[in-house]
């Protein structure tokens, strides 16, 4: 049987999602790591959604950059940390900017499968703790007078090695291939900055983020995103030179943030809802990943969103919310542009450009933005999107429970 003939009869539901605040690169939350801040979230996820963890079948977490010292037990150790019954299987995985996305697909084929019929998922990344490796020291003694090379493991995770590319130079090549300007860029920017500053001002992120206490000089509560400069101006965005070539469009104010943070859902089936006494908040419709020109990453939503709408019978205009991540503003003028929408419709609470963008957390949190938003306003459907370096892209549909 087809997948979206599976989700139609054997319904998955999301019953809680929660995130923590997204902090800045080398901000309030640079010591606390990805794996202990995914427990952070899976922790309040299992306690909104008014559940025992002992009947959560399985863990499936996001993460990219692996940098905490435990990060190859990531997803295993968040379930046991979480409460989360030994029995329970873990993975971790990786389709780099798409991986909250992915997580929460994979935790539905489970459920689709039979295999599971309660998981959590989710996305985490912790990019300040990103270390600078030295490869050849293990075997390789450093000759008199040389020292050895360090290689930025950030950098190098931010640049196509197959293209021998960086993400901002991809971003780039959209924007000349879609005649996108810098004053578009510098516009979709500010528009970024003054959504999440509406959203936060009007307590639109109560419901999903979940405050954690970090030890700094003292211990300090932090409960709201770190990253965002509310205040940003037009005249600061375009006294900023382009980073990636002379006369570009690409700058520190229009991509996305270096950021620190986790999202946390509990995806149930319909029989679990049923017999745990849950409450769904929103149901998985439908989703699609697919591969599109490493050169272009950027543009990978578009045919996923288009593909995700075929296969729900559904069209673009049907969605009340649009969520397409912003990895750089170009590039999501360009995705606005490949689907025929005002860029100005997208991310309405403010995107990667204002929050930031911790690589395999950000599909967890546009999901979990999205599920907590369609109850906010009453509204129906909801897509959310990313692309995804090394050129993919993904998407994934929403229904409101309520």
């Amino acid at each position: 049987m087809h997948t979206q003939k599976l989700l139609e009869s054997r319904k998955v539901f999301i019953v809680a999602a929660k995130r923590t605040p997204f902090g800045a690169f080398g901000g309030k939350l640079t010591n606390v790591s990805a794996t202990q801040l995914a427990v952070h979230s899976s922790r309040a996820a299992i306690t909104a959604a008014g559940i025992q963890p002992q009947h959560i079948n399985s863990v499936i977490f996001g993460n990219v950059a692996q940098t905490s010292g435990d990060a190859a037990y990531l997803a295993r150790h968040v379930g046991l940390k979480s409460g989360v019954p030994i029995s329970a299987p873990a993975l971790t995985i990786n389709r780099l900017c798409g991986s909250g996305f992915q997580a929460v697909i994979n935790a539905s084929q489970e459920i689709l499968l039979d295999e599971s019929s309660v998981v959590l998922c989710g996305g985490t990344e912790n990019m300040s703790q990103a270390p600078y490796a030295v490869r050849s020291i293990r075997f390789e003694n450093p000759k008199l007078g040389k020292g050895p090379v360090f290689e930025d493991t950030l950098w190098q995770a931010l640049t196509d090695s197959h293209i021998n590319t960086p993400m901002g130079i991809t971003a780039e090549n959209l924007a000349d291939q879609y005649g996108i300007t810098r004053q578009e860029c510098d516009e979709f920017a500010l528009q970024s900055q003054k959504n999440w500053a509406n959203a936060n001002a009007n307590k639109h992120f109560a419901s999903e983020i979940e405050p954690i206490e970090v030890k700094l000089k003292k211990p300090i509560i932090v409960d709201t995103d770190e990253h965002p400069r509310p205040d940003t101006k037009i005249e600061d965005l375009t006294s900023l030179k382009p980073v990636f070539k002379e006369n570009g469009r690409v700058t520190a104010g229009n991509a996305s943030g270096i950021s620190d943070g986790s999202a946390s859902l509990i995806l149930a089936s319909g029989e679990a809802v049923k017999n745990l006494g849950l409450k769904p908040l929103a149901r998985i419709v439908s989703w699609s990943y697919v591969g599109v020109e490493p050169s272009i990453m950027g543009i990978g939503p578009v045919q996923a969103i288009q593909n995700s709408l075929n296969r729900a019978s559904l069209k673009l205009s049907d969605m009340d919310l649009i969520e397409v991540n912003e990895a750089f503003a170009s590039q999501s003028v360009a995705v606005a542009k490949g689907l025929g929408i005002d860029p100005k419709i997208l991310n309405r609470s403010g995107g990667a450009i204002a929050l930031g963008h911790p690589l395999g957390a950000s599909g967890a949190r546009i999901t979990t933005h999205l599920v907590h938003e369609m109850k906010r306003t009453n509204k129906k459907y909801s897509v959310g999107s990313a692309c995804i370096g090394g050129g993919q892209g993904i998407a994934i549909i929403l229904e409101n429970s309520n």
